[in-house]
């Protein structure tokens, strides 16, 4: 810390108590875990549970503690090369396919790990007035733990829901919210609308430079796409007609004899689901989740409509009801207008991921607590099935 610091004001706790809580919720996450489910990489896609614990305690070592903290003392030197992700500047890094090879460290040196840093970070913390450097740079560390505490629910339940036991993860886990009220549009007017983040709180620079879009009118269903109506789809031969599906979508689902979402399976001529709970019958009422861009495109021209881009749907997200699913839209992961990527390493976060990914908004049943806004983009490539993702309609 620079020294003209110790004459400022005493800053108030909140990074302290909001850094305290956010990894008390990593931890319990992964409360029920066997210690052999800490380990398991099933497919590249996939982290260790115990990957992720101690990726973000690496990323609060990296870019705050060791440049701003003069007296910290680095755990493991080797921790760098381990739990580096995708940060081409900050150095050489595991191979993420070897990420499930990894017998050490084990789970306790990756729990004393956090401890320690945990430590050097309350110290940080505690420290009087922070500059706004590091201000900013705890705001997105925890912002950026957050995002691999869904990261661990949906890679959790790809490890559970891929072992041939289908164990449960906890077997009182909250059921999704069902929806029986009638599917209806909202009509949206030909306009000029404003895109982007606007305030004074956090937000992701892929969410910046606030621009108007000129939008047709158009329409948006305010319900998701049940199981029940995506079950239709299905028995009316969905999967084996490729008038409906995009040229790479078909060749996806010929080369993986794809038949239903991910986790379906058919036990005596009916459909089961693996939850956190377990295997359990599919709930017709619920949104159907589990779908790649190319099924949600799919189902959509198989009933005639489409998806909204996502401009239609920040327009109109006010007036729906949102945040159960991840909502696959129409649009590219691209740059907004004037979008510049910061500077150092940090600026890898976003900026070089816009290319062969397709966007999602809102949120879903696994998202944190306050970790949605209407102005969210998150994204993946067109064949990826293992968040929450669903459906909503635009005509």
């Amino acid at each position: 810390m620079n020294s003209n610091t110790s004459t400022q004001p005493v800053a108030p706790p909140t990074y302290l108590a909001q850094y305290a809580q956010t990894r008390k919720r990593t931890v319990s996450i992964c409360a029920p875990l066997e210690t052999e489910d800490y380990v398991v990489q099933p497919v590249e896609f996939v982290s260790p549970p115990k990957w992720h614990l101690g990726h973000t305690t690496w990323f609060f070592e990296t870019f705050i503690l060791k440049p701003h903290l003069p007296e910290y003392e680095e755990f493991n030197p080797q921790y760098n090369f381990v739990f580096n992700s995708y940060y081409e500047a900050v150095g050489a890094r595991v191979v993420r396919t070897d990420r499930g090879n990894l017998s050490r460290p084990t789970v306790t040196d990756i729990y004393q790990y956090r401890h320690h840093v945990d430590e050097a970070m309350a110290l940080l913390l505690s420290y009087p007035h922070l500059p706004k450097e590091i201000e900013e740079l705890v705001t997105l560390g925890l912002n950026h733990e957050e995002q691999h505490q869904e990261l661990l629910l949906t890679d959790i339940k790809y490890i559970l829901g891929h072992n041939p036991l289908l164990p449960p993860y906890n077997h009182s886990y909250p059921t999704a919210e069902a929806s029986l009220n009638q599917e209806s549009y909202i009509k949206m007017p030909a306009d000029l609308y404003e895109i982007g983040y606007k305030g004074n709180a956090f937000y992701f620079d892929n969410e910046k430079g606030r621009h108007q879009v000129y939008l047709g009118a158009y329409e948006l269903c305010t319900q998701l796409v049940s199981t029940a109506a995506y079950l239709e789809f299905m028995e009316a031969g969905g999967y084996k007609d490729h008038k409906y599906w995009h040229a790479d979508g078909w060749e996806w689902v010929k080369n993986n004899q794809q038949e239903a979402p991910l986790y379906w399976h058919k036990i005596n001529k009916e459909w089961h689901h693996y939850t956190l709970r377990g295997l359990e019958k599919i709930n017709p009422t619920e949104p159907v989740t589990h779908v790649s861009w190319y099924e949600a495109a799919a189902f959509a021209a198989w009933k005639g409509q489409r998806l909204p881009t996502e401009f239609e749907w920040e327009a109109a997200a006010p007036k729906l009801n949102w945040g159960q699913r991840w909502e696959w839209t129409e649009s590219a992961y691209l740059p907004y207008p004037n979008y510049i990527k910061a500077p150092g390493a940090l600026g890898e976060y976003n900026g070089k991921f816009m290319i062969n990914q397709m966007v999602l908004r809102g949120a879903s049943d696994f998202t944190p607590p306050n970790h949605s806004r209407l102005t969210y983009r998150n994204f993946f490539q067109p064949v990826m099935q293992w968040q929450l993702t669903g459906i909503r309609l635009a005509k």
